[in-house]
């Protein structure tokens, strides 16, 4: 599973784009993989988990989105 951070995502047009931790290019997100993730919405920053295909025209595309699992606070 890949992980990384919205570059920018546009609801009112169904997509917007993730920068993955590795690798160099952008990846393409449309709106129903929020809607089978039971995502209501992405903003730029927020960190994602996916996996990761190639669309039929070649492009990198996320798909299964997931909110990280939070990593709990050592106690001091």
């Amino acid at each position: 599973m890949a992980s990384g951070a919205v570059k920018w995502f546009n609801a009112a047009k169904g997509f917007g784009f993730i920068t993955p931790d590795l690798g160099p290019c952008d990846v393409f997100v449309h709106v129903s993989a929020l809607s089978a993730a039971a995502i209501d919405r992405l903003e730029p920053g927020d960190r994602v988990e996916f996996e990761l295909t190639q669309g039929g025209d070649g492009r990198l595309l996320a798909l299964g989105l997931r909110r990280p699992t939070p990593v709990p606070e050592p106690d001091p």
